[in-house]
């Protein structure tokens, strides 16, 4: 059975920390407006040592608890997205016990099914040395991906540009195509100057806003994923904050926000490095399209089908409610039959949903696809597990 209650997480977990602060209304414009919270516990690897594959959790939402979601992308050796995932490939214990896949309580689901929306920040390189084909071509391919877009996708554009900042928000989150296309056709490449760290700086700094798309409040949306393309040729000129600093910020965020970076230079090689090196520490992925200008278009489409093959696994979970944060691991067997899994540690909070009518219609939808068990128990048996010895 399909199940979609993507938009509901906008009920999130901040209702568990805000209750006590608020009420009637304005408990429910906190909800409302609330992003999502990071499933990612501190310390934790994500499964980065591939051979061949391996997982990252962006978030967990229990907004909706006994139910919780998992949003996840897969990537093999190139970067490029596992396909076909399914429940008999997936490996999910909570609190140290192993769910039994035929016991029905967990599905998982593309993205590309849901109604999340996927952000992307879109950096661009306006410097003089851009100018003609490659910055041409630049904005072909950006203007193809926001056209290849589904409407609830959202996109933001930052240009460098030669005033105090060194860089300037043509765009943020916006779902028009044609608003975007029109502001993204004024940009010149005509810069004096390439603050590129900075101007990613700002790009980390937008994937934090908790709401975003449309053109008012009312149609605002929130997404699975936000992530960050940046057009250059990976030459920075005096940026307040440098690659190392940037390195840093993008190793300590909860949440992953991937770089893929476009590069392409007729500087010099050299700085393509800094670039590469962003994008593999982000869990992003860098194309070089040397003089293959033309290329940019198709790499874009790679980026797009990546950001449409993340997954969403939903679970029934059986713990009580206790306020309180819980482990679960994920992991992906691949190839099926292998009996080789990758895993990926994350936590949710068990609390009470707020008995509002739209979470209640979402928690009867998901109690028809994941009904419990009349004997409360998801896990499977094992002959192995530890006991307590009673003297």
């Amino acid at each position: 059975m399909a199940i979609d209650v993507g938009p509901m997480r906008r009920f999130g977990r901040s209702y568990g920390r805000r209750q006590l602060r608020v009420a009637g209304l304005s408990l429910l414009l906190v909800l409302l407006l609330a992003g999502p919270g990071t499933g990612l516990l501190a310390g934790d690897l994500p499964s980065t040592n591939l051979q061949g594959y391996g997982i990252k959790i962006f978030h967990v939402e229990s907004g909706l608890y006994p139910f919780v979601q998992v949003y996840l992308r897969s990537f093999d050796q190139n970067m490029q997205p596992l396909v076909n995932l399914n429940v008999q490939n997936l490996g999910l214990m909570v609190a140290g016990r192993a769910y039994h896949p035929e016991k029905k309580q967990y599905l998982i689901q593309s993205i590309s099914n849901r109604a999340e929306a996927c952000r992307t920040i879109v950096v661009i390189d306006t410097s003089a040395s851009m100018k003609g084909v490659p910055f041409e071509s630049t904005l072909k391919a950006i203007a193809r991906f926001i056209d290849g877009k589904r409407p609830q996708d959202q996109v933001a554009i930052v240009a460098l540009a030669d005033n105090k900042d060194g860089y300037e928000l043509v765009s943020n989150f916006e779902r028009d195509p044609a608003s975007l296309a029109r502001r993204l056709a004024d940009l010149e490449a005509s810069g004096g100057s390439s603050r590129l760290y900075d101007a990613i700086a700002l790009a980390m700094q937008l994937t934090m806003a908790s709401g975003a798309g449309g053109a008012t409040s009312d149609d605002a949306d929130y997404a699975a994923s936000t992530s960050i393309i940046v057009f250059s040729d990976g030459k920075d000129d005096g940026s307040a904050v440098s690659r190392s600093d940037l390195m840093t910020r993008i190793s300590n965020l909860s949440v992953p926000i991937p770089i893929y970076s476009i590069a392409y230079t007729n500087v010099d090689l050299k700085f393509l490095k800094n670039l590469q090196a962003l994008s593999k520490n982000s869990f992003g992925k860098f194309y070089d399209v040397g003089e293959a200008f033309d290329r940019m278009t198709a790499v874009l489409e790679e980026v797009q089908n990546i950001f449409r093959n993340d997954y969403v696994v939903t679970l029934r979970a059986y713990l009580p409610v206790d306020g309180n944060e819980h482990r679960l691991k994920l992991g992906i067997e691949y190839p099926s039959g292998s009996g080789k899994f990758r895993y990926e540690t994350a936590r949710f909070e068990t609390l009470e949903a707020p008995p509002l009518g739209k979470i209640l219609e979402m928690q009867t939808r998901l109690d028809q696809a994941l009904p419990r068990l009349p004997d409360n128990n998801p896990y499977m048996a094992n002959p192995f597990a530890p006991t307590l010895l009673v003297h």
